[in-house]
């Protein structure tokens, strides 16, 4: 009996544990469980953040900015909602600490000591108010703000305002691989439209009767003047359209419907010549994304990607300025960097310290006349000091220059006289001039296949003599930057580009993860690049400052014996 009863009690508890359990833990509101126990939380969050932390550095730096400009991008602020100073804090706060979608953001907020004391106690943000501030507020001021930074590290003395280093990257857009748009592919349908066009037009007038006006130049206008004269005989003679299967159109339905596909076809074509430019290429989902080349190909094949290039000023290795560029190549970013940053900074740089992928006549000549001195690696400093460079009788550079004649002297004692100058125009819309030389008589010369390149040449080698293509300006700049950069101070500050601008970049692909854009369209990818940036230098400026190292501004050179 005894057994029964204890048996009874127990099943009885049970059951009440498990309905207590399901009213409490089964249920949608957790803060039923503070009725058994009292939680213990510290209430003040200041005392839980350590007197080092870089969000402190972080709080002081952005309140010593003015920030009416991102203000101003406000019709109104809520006073429940956190302001527009401290979504700016939050932002940065957490690209340096590698959290860069709006969510993970939001989840930050939440669960973050850190992020509660940047909100001083506003309400938690939402993921749409986060990229609604990525994209429509700070877009709208990035480059001001970014340059106040700049200006702040300059009065601090951390940064120079003397020497720059420039280096460029391809960072991934978010668009699709497969949504390109090639120029040349565009052209090229476009002219086979244009040829078909005349013979379908001939075929029209000859069987009803329609004169066209004028001849197809821009094309379209006149293709929808014709279509409405095919209507008008289409009214006239009440003809009805037919479609679906078993129902035979008539020829000037036919006519009507093929120029209708004519025109749309013409005008896709034209909106996508406008919409790429001057650029080779396009992405369908992110229109200002160009198909480059990255290093990062998972596939192994070469496969172009949808990217940007991004331009960083490294000085004392902060990044003090930044653009994002279309062009796949670094040589024609240099001078709207260069002109982009005279608009935002209140100081010139005086040195430019480039690698050899900016060099070119007309960035030597800008930088020249600029009053700057540039420090750029020219393209051959490698390869010319290799046996097979300096064993080439081909190239200019070893013949001798009989500067009285304005002449060449070839290895075989032949000289290469001047036949007359040239005049090319770049993509840029600069024009180098370059001099034309010649050798008079090259037969019989024992080393003319070494000396005369290009085998596909249409005239045999035998009736060949060598011409040489040279710009005495371009080569004048290259001898005068050649000879900076082998010096003292030129070893020093290519050194100091390699550490800082390529270090900047190593830091933000490797150690804060950044290698893809998650917005779309130019303006919001630099204020995406401008937010890396800034937490970029913040991290910096906090590591400097606990490691002793503020207002250093170059490694040194090492001695080795």
């Amino acid at each position: 009996m005894q057994k029964i009863k204890k048996a009874g009690l127990k099943k009885a508890r049970q059951c009440k544990i498990k309905c207590m359990l399901s009213t409490l833990i089964l249920h949608k509101n957790y803060t039923l469980f503070l009725n058994d126990y009292q939680i213990k939380i510290p209430l003040e969050l200041n005392m839980q953040i350590p007197a080092d932390d870089p969000v402190r550095l972080l709080s002081r730096f952005i309140e010593e900015m003015d920030l009416s400009c991102l203000y101003k991008t406000y019709k109104r602020i809520r006073e429940d909602q956190p302001s527009p100073k401290q979504m700016l804090k939050l932002a940065i706060y957490g690209y340096m600490n590698g959290i860069y979608t709006s969510r993970k953001l939001e989840t930050s907020c939440r669960r973050d000591i850190n992020f509660m004391f940047l909100l001083e106690g506003k309400k938690v943000p939402d993921h749409t108010t986060i990229a609604r501030f990525r994209s429509v507020h700070l877009a709208a001021c990035e480059e001001e703000l970014f340059s106040q930074m700049t200006e702040q590290l300059y009065q601090l003395g951390e940064i120079t305002g003397k020497t720059i280093y420039i280096d460029g990257t391809k960072i991934e857009a978010c668009a699709n691989k497969y949504t390109f748009v090639w120029k040349k592919s565009v052209l090229k349908y476009q002219k086979k439209l244009f040829e078909k066009l005349p013979a379908f037009l001939a075929l029209c007038e000859e069987a009803y009767g329609i004169q066209l006006d004028c001849q197809i130049q821009n094309g379209i206008d006149q293709l929808k003047d014709f279509k409405q004269k095919l209507c008008r005989v289409k009214n006239q003679e009440k003809i009805v359209f037919v479609y679906g299967s078993g129902k035979r159109k008539n020829p000037i339905q036919r006519s009507i419907e093929t120029l209708e596909s004519y025109i749309v076809r013409l005008e896709d074509y034209e909106e996508k010549l406008r919409i790429c430019g001057d650029r080779n290429s396009y992405s369908k989902t992110d229109n200002d994304a160009v198909f480059m080349h990255l290093k990062e190909d998972a596939m192994r094949n070469g496969q172009l990607k949808a990217s940007y290039n991004l331009q960083h000023g490294v000085d004392s290795e902060y990044i003090t300025y930044l653009t994002i560029n279309p062009r796949p190549t670094d040589t024609r970013t240099l001078i709207p960097f260069m002109q982009k940053m005279e608009e935002h900074l209140s100081f010139r740089y005086q040195n430019i310290v480039a690698d050899a992928g900016y060099e070119s006549e007309e960035n030597y000549l800008f930088l020249e006349g600029n009053g700057q001195t540039s420090f750029i690696k020219p393209q051959n400093y490698e390869i010319s000091k290799t046996r097979k460079y300096k064993n080439d009788i081909g190239r200019f550079d070893n013949m001798t220059y009989l500067e009285d004649e304005d002449a060449y002297l070839c290895r075989q004692g032949r000289k290469l006289t001047i036949q007359g100058t040239k005049s090319e125009k770049t993509a840029s819309g600069y024009v180098r001039k370059s001099t034309c030389y010649a050798c008079a008589d090259c037969s019989g010369c024992p080393v003319k296949a070494d000396c005369i390149k290009g085998r596909n040449c249409k005239t045999p080698l035998e009736e060949r003599n060598k011409r040489l293509t040279i710009s005495k300006v371009f080569m004048q700049k290259r001898k005068e930057n050649l000879e900076r950069v082998i010096s003292e101070q030129g070893c020093l500050l290519r050194m100091n580009r390699s550490i800082q601008a390529e270090g900047s970049f190593a830091q933000i692909k490797e150690n804060m993860g950044f290698r893809r854009y998650l917005c779309r369209g130019k303006k919001n990818v630099l204020a995406e690049s401008i937010l890396v940036a800034m937490a970029y230098n913040m991290n910096k400026l906090h590591n400097k400052i606990q490691t002793g190292r503020t207002g250093t501004h170059q490694f040194e050179l090492k001695n080795i014996a």
